[in-house]
């Protein structure tokens, strides 16, 4: 199965980003991807680098957005993941993963369920944890186990969804570099967030996609300069092998092909599954073990 990833800037307004989604869409459509997966929060800039209440507005037009969606996915034929700020009431929003078929009917939706609160990602401001668990997706395409940006770096996250049966893990994601970190710290904070996701790739034996934004954006209050996202958008397999690998400064579509059997393969070989523990964890569900 083919997949694209498209790894896009911020347009500097909504309509022109939707704009360019769109053209990316239709191109990874043409190129024969099933699969298209969009990064995270991609319908406005990333907001979160501070702290101010107008950007909820910004949620009010969920629903709409969901129909707009759905309709692109119709049109070009293709299971969509989208990442969109859902409002469910004055005070109360998620960030939020939509996934159409390619009827354009919503598949299901996961609500980001950790919530990161540094500078520059000042999310638990704006977003309650999600309340969906960590259930996938049923797609014509397959099982899609879709989580957030901050997850990725919790393997309990991702073991879940390979535990109820995803055939893939999908992770739309906003993160970049602050131009104050030196050169060694940039390169160490990209090396560490590939190896984490692609650990979940090989713990698990199921392949993972991973969508970042690229370019610079400032941070519109002016509490702080701004986010160079480093994009390095990439597709690894089963085996946590790199299929396809974007680079950290421009937009990309970025295709890989899946391969369901070599995945299968990978498991008969590595039964991580079969060699857990499982009467031994039940320190998992205590914050610490004192």
């Amino acid at each position: 199965m083919k997949v694209a990833l498209i790894q896009q800037k911020y347009y500097g307004s909504k309509q022109e980003t939707l704009k360019a989604t769109k053209e990316k869409i239709r191109e990874s459509s043409k190129a024969g991807a099933k699969l298209v997966v969009l990064q995270e929060l991609h319908q406005n800039e990333y907001f979160c680098q501070s702290e101010d209440t107008k950007f909820f507005d910004y949620a009010a037009d969920f629903e709409a957005d969901i129909i707009f969606w759905g309709n692109i996915a119709k049109e070009n034929g293709i299971v969509l993941v989208t990442s969109l700020f859902e409002k469910r009431a004055a005070g109360l929003y998620h960030n939020t993963a939509v996934v159409f078929d390619s009827d354009g009917s919503v598949a299901g939706k996961y609500r980001k369920m950790h919530i990161p609160d540094d500078p520059g990602f000042y999310e638990k401001f704006y977003f309650t944890p999600g309340d969906l668990g960590f259930e996938p997706i049923t797609t014509s395409v397959g099982k899609l186990g879709v989580l957030v940006c901050w997850d990725q770096w919790y393997p309990e996250a991702a073991r879940l969804m390979a535990l109820k049966g995803a055939d893939m893990l999908i992770y739309p994601t906003a993160i970049g570099w602050f131009d104050g970190d030196s050169e060694a710290e940039k390169a160490r904070q990209v090396d560490s967030w590939i190896t984490i996701q692609r650990s979940h790739a090989i713990a698990n034996g199921i392949p993972v996609l991973s969508c970042n934004r690229v370019g610079f954006e400032s941070d519109s209050v002016g509490v702080m300069a701004g986010i160079n996202f480093w994009g390095n958008s990439f597709i690894c397999g089963a085996q946590g092998e790199l299929l396809a690998h974007a680079n950290h400064q421009n937009e990309e579509i970025l295709y890989g092909t899946i391969d369901h059997n070599r995945t299968k393969e990978v498991r008969d070989i590595w039964p991580f599954l079969r060699d857990r523990r499982i009467e031994s964890y039940n320190n998992l569900l205590k914050r610490y073990c004192d």
